[in-house]
């Protein structure tokens, strides 16, 4: 017998004669407590995220995605899905649950001729990333090629190449979505439009995504890229300046601001190690020669520490922040968008920088705009598209013995950049104890998600997630 959660919470019994069916179902195997899988499936990016599900499915194709939805929904089972296993709210493990995890679905498939490529739920950005450049292509992802392709796309996805190229899911062709009902769906502009829509930006609410189709871009192989690292006590003009430069730069440039104490970087003076800095982080992906001229304000900022700004493969530049963003160790995040970054709300982040509750944690500020943001808000699920700026607290430590310190300063930053804030937020950078931020993350797109979800999973089957419930359920709480 195997014991599982259920969805209303209530342990479940389920006979041996039925696992063993399961297992002879699915190509990837079902895996208890004790197998090495099961422990491999479970650990995921956060470490603050130790959970052991009921049982693990590991699925190697659709037809395994199929066998687990409708072993869950026929039994009555909480449900959790894991592809790269990165997301901070560490959805993808829940205790005692039946874990569907897709990690070893990563094929990548190339078309260099239509400049589309084919993708599988468990492929990384870092695989995405060195199958499309060796065709000279690339996807507009995330800046830390670890991070899973299935969640970052559901959510909206985006990186150095969004303000020239739109985000992750203005890029999707079609999806081969499961739902809950077991069916095996295609999404696309032609069908299933309305799921299409959803899951640009709705999360995980919708069904397992199997294959992801996307436009790739020509990009490189070699962009304008690199650091320019600055003493945080020049921060003040620094910052003013860079709202400036960013409000006006060209759709190819994107700086991104990183706020911490610096980590020992080779290209860094050794005196200038573990002490607090400013860090533009810039990418150029058009030509070199324009990319200079766009960089040329930014350069000539103040009196930087280091400027390692420079020619570099684009697939180099993906991994550049892989460093500060390894797994095993404890992560929590507070994120807001802003239209603009007032004098005021740089006075508080710099505060803020003063009492850096450990040596890893940091913030970033995220340029976005671009043509990401002249995507009408109705277009897709994701409705962020006038935010100029993302911050993300990004409080990251070792051991368990941070825990308070480190979540009291993000939540306190959070709590006092607020009031610049718009009220907005990106769902991939939502922790678990954000579910009532849900309706601000979705705005005015909300209402047709919840009635999306009432169609496809009127059951909520799939609510582990930053949950948008169908429109039955959600009015009954009303």
């Amino acid at each position: 017998m195997t014991t599982l959660k259920g969805l209303t919470g209530k342990e479940k019994t389920i006979a041996q004669e039925a696992v063993e069916a399961l297992g002879a179902s699915v190509r990837g195997g079902v895996y208890h407590d004790g197998d090495a899988e099961y422990d491999d499936a479970r650990t995921i990016w956060n470490a603050m995220v130790d959970r052991k599900p009921g049982l693990v499915i590991r699925a190697k194709g659709a037809n395994d995605v199929r066998q687990a939805v409708n072993f869950a929904r026929e039994n009555g089972l909480l449900l959790a899905v894991r592809s790269g296993g990165h997301q901070i709210a560490g959805h993808a493990v829940a205790e005692g649950a039946l874990l569907l995890d897709l990690s070893q679905m990563t094929s990548v498939r190339v078309d260099p001729k239509t400049k589309t490529a084919r993708v599988e739920p468990g492929a990384s950005l870092g695989d995405i990333d060195a199958e499309a450049q060796a065709h000279g292509l690339a996807l507009p992802v995330g800046i830390n090629s670890t991070t899973g392709i299935a969640g970052l796309t559901l959510g909206g996805g985006f990186g150095w190449l969004s303000r020239k190229h739109g985000m992750t899911i203005d890029n999707l062709i079609s999806a081969d979505i499961v739902t809950a009902d077991g069916a095996l769906l295609r999404a696309s502009k032609d069908e299933n439009p309305d799921l299409f829509w959803a899951i640009r930006g709705g999360g995980g609410n919708f069904g397992v995504v199997t294959s992801f189709e996307f436009q790739l871009h020509e990009i490189g192989p070699e962009v304008l890229a690199g650091l320019i690292v600055h003493p945080i006590a020049d921060a003040p003009e620094l910052l003013k300046r860079y709202r400036d430069i960013a409000d006006g730069a060209p759709d190819e440039l994107t700086i991104w601001v990183v706020m911490r104490k610096a980590p020992p970087l080779p290209f860094l003076p050794e005196e200038w190690h573990g002490k607090e800095v400013l860090v533009f982080a810039a990418c150029h992906c058009g030509d070199q020669t324009e990319g200079e001229k766009a960089m040329k304000e930014l350069r000539s900022l103040g009196s930087p520490i280091a400027d390692v700004i420079g020619p570099a493969p684009f697939q180099g530049w993906q991994t550049a922040f892989d460093p500060l963003l390894t797994p095993g160790m404890r992560n929590y995040w507070k994120s807001h968008d802003f239209d603009t970054l007032s004098d005021d709300a740089i006075s508080t982040l710099l505060g803020a920088i003063d009492s850096l509750p450990d040596p890893n944690c940091e913030v970033f500020i995220a340029h976005l705009g671009g043509e990401m943001a002249r995507v009408p808000v109705d277009a897709t699920a994701f409705p962020q598209r006038s935010a100029h700026f993302t911050m993300n607290v990004h409080t990251r430590w070792e051991n368990a013995s941070g825990d308070e310190p480190c979540i009291e300063w993000a939540r306190k930053l959070f709590k006092d950049t607020a009031k610049y804030s718009t009220g907005g937020v990106y769902v991939n950078f939502m922790p678990d104890d954000e579910a009532s931020r849900v309706s601000g993350a979705y705005g005015d797109n909300m209402q047709r998600l919840s009635e999306i979800k009432a169609k496809y999973d009127p059951g909520n089957l799939f609510r582990l997630n930053h949950n948008i419930a169908p429109t039955n359920v959600a009015q009954a709480a009303q």
